[in-house]
């Protein structure tokens, strides 16, 4: 150290005044000046000093250091052994000033005090160049003599205590957080002027005070155990949300609060540093944006959950799904009666008073009946609320209205929000939130309409859908047969089942069909048919070409010339102006097929294709013959053997166009079961059609059992393979028309014939019993034949049948149709068809392979219905 040269710079006052020069520049805080702050003189004795390592040293009577403090062998690097007996002028001053440096130790043994700075190498690794502020007390030995005290700080550890100093008043004077000093015992030693400002008084005014004076039990509590942890452990606290009041203001508040213990210089922990800042704010504007948030996905929610089925219940039900728990506690859905059964406009919807019906409840709150009414009202009852009650008040309105909560209930806040779609009310909505929940806001009457407007959408949607699915139904089931039809030689059972009738949610109605058709001769046309598609527009297609077989059946077409016609109908249902109002006239099929053939425009025109089987059965020879479209094969079960499909060329589709149908006769022994269906009972989407068919076929084990049974059972056992489309199953059991029911004659082409066959008339009816009939039917059957030997070609055939009605055909190979006409007063002839009409219950006439058969029809004696007299029929023509 003494190669050091030193800058001593000396003070002009020896009282410790004014200094000049480098030591104005570089002094700080007056030594004796102890003003550095009150919580600096209350510390322990010692810490203050232990942080600005003061050091000292004396200076004995002949100018040398005679005793070396430890801090001053820590401070200036220079072991006691070395510095006692050291000439402090030759150590520390430089050279230059040497001389002046003996004067001014000369004028310090004379009892002047002396404050400098001086240069020394600090006793680090670096052996940096550092400053000592070093204060000269003049003092007395023991013996009188003149010495000197010397204190030494370090010039560094000043500038840091002075930076230290300005910024822990700049943190308690300027800082815009609350801050608190609290001590070990858990008492404020400081506060800052926003935390008294927050709290009132003065910042002196909190000192010794604790938690507890600030925040209620068992707030206060929570957060003096934090304190406690953090003075114990050192570990620090972040972001600690405090909650309270502050005085004068009944406002709950919130802080955001941080801690960290502090330390003194020598590391003991002193006390504990409080950072808060008031929160209210910002937590309102979370909860804001948290509400804004859950709101909008409540929106998206419902948005996504509800409409997904056409089906009322189950749409009212998928709202209370999305706001029960997350909007409200309870909640209701009631629709108009009226509305549900269909009405436009039932009695009472203006003002509230009509009818409703409780579709949907749900609940957050175990077994907690629905409130806010005189009773409890059930799911599927029907109710009304009175005229002066809110909810009827907010049907009449349109507005929602809140209901106050009852005392001593459950509910806390109830929103009835009535549900508006296409500007007509469908019902109400009611929200509830139980005691302990927040009441409902503004924000959620508009989330809480929104929500009912959306679900009422969706409610009215399937409420007009249900309204036209049930008229569609209506009408699909309007265009099918009966009950269970007749027909001669057949015992028949039919089944039609709309589509999910097996799940009971509603479906589109479907174009499945089935008929049951008479026509002369005792045979009977069987049809099973499926539009392609679904709802209104299928039934109406199903409806056409229902109306078109039957016409065609009673031309006698043979099936696959039925159904070449029925395809060119098809491929006109599309088409502007298509057949819809065709059918009924002589030229229906004509009009149709050109309809068909017309060019039709893309933006008018749809394609409609069918499958279709037809059959027809002849009771008499008990053969059967069948054309098929697209549909699928027929099932068969002989008595005694196992049921099989039988083998009919599938052609195409109805409305394609273009392909040929094929026929195939089959004939039917005696106690047969034919079965003709559709593909919605073998068919779904889980199970492949192959394994329905077999299904199908497997179900059909027993024929002899009655036709209602064998239906049933086919149901019962398919009914995992069935539901989603619509059902038609046709069963017939062949009763062929026995022989001693059948005469058939043939007659040769010679007028002896008309006598002939009138005798063969009678001698028949006498041996069937029914005399009453036979002058009618030998009159009837004397026109025939005469007609058949005057126009007709070829041998000439007879034939009576006898069944539910007695039946007698004419045959021959001429290939002209009679036609009916008029007789003028002064013909001699041309009356005998108009007799056949008057006297027959029916007539007609029909193509053979082999030329024409002419046909009447005459109703059996049953004592109700008289025959007519054929002498009055004939006096009627004149």
């Amino acid at each position: 150290m003494s190669e050091i040269p030193a800058k001593a710079t000396e003070s002009e006052d020896p009282s410790g005044g004014a200094r000049k020069g480098a030591a104005a520049d570089s002094a700080v805080a007056d030594p004796r000046d102890t003003a550095s702050g009150p919580m600096w003189q209350s510390s322990p004795p010692g810490s203050i000093y232990d942080y600005i390592k003061v050091a000292s040293f004396s200076i004995g009577p002949d100018g040398y250091v005679d005793q070396w403090s430890l801090r001053a062998e820590q401070l200036f690097g220079i072991p006691r052994e070395r510095a006692v007996g050291m000439d402090p002028i030759e150590a520390f001053v430089a050279p230059e000033l040497r001389e002046r440096g003996q004067r001014k130790m000369a004028e310090i043994l004379d009892g002047r005090e002396w404050t400098g700075v001086i240069p020394f190498r600090a006793p680090d690794a670096q052996r940096t160049e550092a400053f000592a502020e070093v204060y000269v007390m003049p003092t007395m030995t023991e013996d009188g003599d003149r010495a000197a005290v010397c204190i030494v700080v370090d010039v560094r550890t000043l500038r840091s205590i002075e930076t230290d100093l300005a910024a822990s008043q700049a943190i308690f004077g300027q800082s815009p957080f609350g801050f608190l000093l609290i001590d070990a015992d858990l008492r404020v030693r400081r506060a800052n002027k926003r935390f008294a400002s927050t709290f009132g008084g003065t910042p002196d005014e909190h000192r010794g005070r604790s938690v507890h004076d600030y925040l209620q039990s068992p707030e206060a509590e929570r957060v003096a155990a934090t304190l406690r942890r953090v003075l114990e452990t050192g570990e620090s606290i972040t972001d600690m949300h405090v909650t309270g009041f502050v005085p004068g203001s009944d406002e709950r508040r919130h802080w955001s609060v941080n801690l960290y213990r502090v330390h003194s210089g020598s590391g003991r922990p002193i006390g504990i540093a409080w950072l808060g800042i008031d929160i209210t704010a910002r937590r309102a504007a979370a909860r804001e944006a948290a509400a804004a948030r859950r709101n909008l996905a409540l929106l998206n929610d419902a948005g996504a959950r509800i409409g997904n089925s056409l089906d009322l219940e189950t749409t009212a039900r998928e709202l209370l799904d999305v706001v029960v728990p997350g909007f409200c506690d309870l909640a209701t859905v009631d629709l108009y009666q009226g509305l549900l059964a269909g009405d436009e406009t039932p009695p009472g919807l203006a003002d509230g008073s009509a009818e409703l019906r409780r579709v949907a409840f749900a609940s957050a709150v175990a077994d907690a009946p629905f409130a806010g009414g005189p009773e409890p009202v059930a799911v599927g009852a029907v109710h009304h609320y009175a005229f002066n009650s809110p909810c009827a008040d907010a049907l009449r309105a349109a507005r929602p209205r809140i209901i106050p909560a009852e005392d001593g209930g459950l509910i806390q806040s109830t929103l009835a929000v009535p549900m508006v779609a296409h500007d007509t009310v469908v019902g109400l909505a009611k929200f509830s939130r139980t005691k302990g929940s927040e009441p409902f806001g503004e924000r959620d009457r508009a989330l809480a309409v929104e929500l009912a407007a959306r679900a009422a959408v969706c409610i009215d949607n399937a409420r007009l859908y249900r309204r036209e699915h049930e008229r569609a139904l209506i009408l699909q089931r309007s265009l099918l047969p009966p009950g269970d039809p007749e027909a001669s030689g057949l015992d028949i059972a039919c089944r039609y089942l709309p589509g999910n009738a097996a799940t009971g949610r509603p479906s589109e109605v479907g174009g499945d069909w089935f008929d049951v058709i008479e026509l002369p001769g005792h045979r009977t046309a069987l049809v099973v048919g499926d539009v392609m598609g679904r709802g209104l527009r299928a039934a109406v297609a199903m409806g056409e070409l229902r109306t078109a077989v039957r016409t065609l059946a009673q031309l006698d077409l043979e099936p696959a010339e039925v159904l070449s016609q029925l395809d060119e109908i098809a491929r006109g249902l599309g088409a502007p102006g298509g057949p819809s109002q065709a059918f009924g006239s002589g030229t229906g099929v004509q009009q149709a097929t050109r309809a068909a053939r017309r060019p039709r425009e893309a933006d008018l025109s749809e394609v409609y294709l069918a499958t279709c089987v037809y059959a027809v059965y002849d009771s008499v020879t008990r053969r059967c013959t069948f054309a098929n479209a697209g549909h699928l094969p027929p099932v068969l079960v002989e008595p005694g053997e196992p049921a099989l499909m039988l083998d009919v060329p599938p052609g195409m589709p109805l409305g394609v166009g273009g392909e040929p149908f094929e026929e195939v006769e089959v004939e039917l022994p005696e106690g047969a079961l034919l079965a003709l269906y559709t593909d919605g009972l073998v068919e779904s989407r889980d199970h492949p059609l192959d394994e329905g068919l077999q299904a199908f076929v497997g179900a059909l084990t027993d024929p002899s059992r009655p036709l209602e049974d064998v239906c049933d059972h086919v149901l019962n056992t398919l009914d995992t393979h069935h539901g989603e489309d619509d059902i038609a199953l046709l069963m017939a059991r062949v009763q062929g028309l026995p022989a001693e029911s059948v005469g058939d004659w043939t007659l040769p082409r010679e007028p002896r014939s008309v006598g002939r066959a009138r005798e063969y008339t009678r001698g028949q009816l006498l041996s069937w019993d029914l005399e009453p009939l036979v002058d009618t039917t030998e009159l009837l059957v004397s026109e025939l034949v005469t007609n058949a030997l005057r126009y007709g070609e070829g041998e000439i055939r007879l034939r009576l049948l006898l069944d539910r009605t007695l039946v007698c055909e004419v045959w021959d190979a001429g290939l002209v149709q009679p036609r009916r006409r008029r007789a003028r007063d002064t013909d001699e002839g041309g009356r005998g068809l108009q007799l056949v009409g008057l006297l027959s219950a029916a007539w007609g006439s029909r193509r053979t392979p082999r030329g024409k058969t002419v046909w009447f029809e005459l109703p059996l004696p049953d004592g109700e219905n008289g025959i007519a007299d054929p002498a009055e029929a004939l006096l009627s023509l004149f």
